[in-house]
Formats: structure tokens, sequence, C-alpha cells
């Protein structure tokens, strides 16, 4: 088979055969600029891409975890949790006396159980931000004493 410099086969499976020559574009898949589609690169599934030292994968390819992704789904997660959370505050609207400290008042009972929810939710951010305080504070006092 006569093949010009850049061109491929079904049978490479997008790889430039051996031999062919080089081309002037500078992509890295070595696509001839007289080549239909020449600007896109060629990817194969199931064989690493050009210049890279990793061996392909057997299986499901992995997706790679980014920031972006974990805060979307948190932000996902997080409305979810609400839609509940209003659907609750919504079926729980009868009247509960509540007294606290001497102060005496009438709430609906899923209004009142949400707000000593976040009140308790407060309380462990608190301490839990008091203890982290405390654990910075003891590393910067172990890295000062390392710098003596």
């Amino acid at each position: 088979m006569n093949m010009s410099a850049g061109q491929t086969t079904p049978e490479s499976n997008g790889r430039q055969e051996p031999g062919a020559g080089t081309s002037s574009s500078g992509l890295r898949g070595g696509a001839d600029s007289t080549a239909p589609y020449s600007n896109a690169p060629s990817y194969s599934p199931d064989t690493p891409a050009a210049g890279s030292d990793t061996a392909p994968t057997s299986g499901p390819a992995q997706r790679q975890v980014t920031r972006t992704g974990v805060i979307w789904a948190a932000v996902v997660a997080a409305l979810v949790l609400l839609i509940l959370l209003i659907i609750f505050i919504l079926q729980n609207q009868e009247q509960a006396l509540v007294k606290f400290l001497g102060l005496e008042g009438s709430v609906p009972l899923g209004m009142a159980l949400f707000i000593a929810s976040v009140t308790g939710g407060v309380l462990v951010a608190a301490a839990g931000g008091a203890r982290i305080l405390q654990l910075r504070a003891s590393a910067h006092r172990s890295r000062t004493r390392q710098r003596r």
C-alpha cells in the first residue's frame, strides 16, 4: 500500500505508519496539513495519547476528581436536603407551645424543630472551630520552636 506522510489506515487505528514521514504542522498526531481534519488530533480509547508514557487501562475510564466537581456534587446534595427540609416543615404546621428561659411562644412544629437543629449545628460548629484554632496555635508554636 502506498501511503504519503501522515496518512493512516483503518488497521493502524489512527496511528501513523512507521517510516511514513513526518509532518511539519507541529501537531502531536503527526497529521499532514493536506489531510482532511488535519487540525483535529485523533485519539483512540484503547491507546495512550502521543507522547504519553502510561499504559492503557483495562476497564472503565477513571475520571479525575476536581474541586469544581466536588463543589457541584455538594451543591446538588444541599439542594436535595433543602427540598426535603421544606417538605418536612410544610407537613408539620400544627402549632407547638415552646418555652425557653421564661419566654413562651407558639410556633409551627416544623419550624421549632428546624430552629432547634440549626442551633445545635451552630453549637457543634463553634466547638469544632475552637478546636481547630487550638490545633493551629499548637502547630504554629511547634514550627516556631523548630526554627530556633
